[in-house]
């Protein structure tokens, strides 16, 4: 599974440093390629090497590569794979192809415009890293690529030239009550590369006990879900269905950027909700945004199945729109 890394922050302090540093980006797979697009590996001029753009096959090539590069002050696009006559060397006989871009950082790759990519990352602002390899351009940008960003997919634009990498905030998914289903849906949130958080001021509910090692926060849903902010890449799931705990974590909601809100209860609890939220002025527009009743509809009957059911629907609205 890819987590958020930190590779782009390792390749500027590397820089900063005065070693020099180089990235490696995946741009481009056929076939059994062992990485996505988008993946990452920072060299620095000592040999220092942090990331993967191969799980191993290919990262000795590529480092010799990426120190000639940093030296001629140059960018460089490597191809490796089982047409080459050192395909079996660099590991990749399986038949899978990869195509690698390097940048020297600074000599290609402006420090700034690094220096202003990290910035965004640590402020959860998905960013778009735009290099065309015909005129050698590079950019920044929020804007436009929204099938890309939503999809978490890297490439080359229609013409060829154009690779797109986006850097997308790690997902997060805040969890108002800690009942039985979410035993359930914390462990499955994880897997499927999320960083939950459970939020109940009921500490008897929100314990160590009941939820070893996870993070829990005690305080009343609606500071719990401003502290941690919520923005495009959180998905807020309401599993108390007493409106006393999930009407304030709602209210932040409804009027931010979560790409998903899920709520539990029947469609008669969910009407009732509907109309509280109408009586406060909230849009209709706004209150569409509630997931109610919670999840798919797979006929899930236990909590693991109702935390399925809410994985599902938070996948196919992340991924589908």
């Amino acid at each position: 599974m890819d987590r958020f890394d930190n590779i782009p922050e390792i390749a500027l302090g590397w820089h900063r440093e005065g070693k020099g540093a180089v990235l490696a980006t995946v741009v481009e797979t056929w076939g059994s390629a062992p990485r996505r697009v988008g993946s990452q590996l920072a060299i620095s001029s000592e040999g220092e090497i942090e990331g993967s753009v191969s799980g191993g096959c290919v990262e000795g090539a590529v480092v010799v590569e990426a120190l000639e590069a940093l030296e001629a002050g140059e960018s460089r696009l490597l191809e490796y794979g089982i047409s080459d006559g050192d395909a079996f060397a660099v590991g990749l006989a399986c038949g899978g192809t990869i195509r690698v871009l390097v940048e020297p950082v600074g000599k290609v790759l402006p420090e700034a415009m690094l220096s202003d990519l990290v910035a965004a990352r640590a402020a959860r602002r998905p960013t778009a890293y735009v290099v065309n390899l015909a005129t050698g351009t590079r950019s920044l940008t929020d804007q436009g690529y929204d099938d890309q960003f939503r999809m978490d997919r890297s490439g080359f634009e229609e013409d060829g030239q154009t690779f797109v990498a986006i850097h997308n905030p790690p997902l997060r998914m805040l969890i108002v009550g800690a009942v039985h289903i979410a035993q359930a849906l914390v462990p499955m949130a994880r897997l499927a590369g999320y960083d939950p958080t459970l939020i109940d001021p009921r500490e008897s509910f929100g314990s160590e006990a009941r939820f070893p090692g996870e993070t829990i926060l005690h305080d009343w849903p609606d500071e719990g879900v401003a502290s941690y902010g919520l923005d495009s890449r959180t998905a807020l799931v309401l599993l108390t269905h007493d409106p006393k705990l999930d009407d304030p974590a709602l209210e932040q909601a409804l009027r931010s950027d979560v790409f998903y809100i899920g709520a539990l209860g029947s469609k008669r609890t969910h009407a009732k909700r509907v109309a509280r939220f109408d009586e406060k002025g909230y849009s209709a527009e706004e209150i569409g945004k509630i997931h109610g009743p919670v999840g798919l509809d797979i006929g899930a009957a236990s909590p693991a199945e109702i935390a399925l059911s809410i994985m599902a629907e938070c996948t196919a609205i992340l991924r589908k729109g």
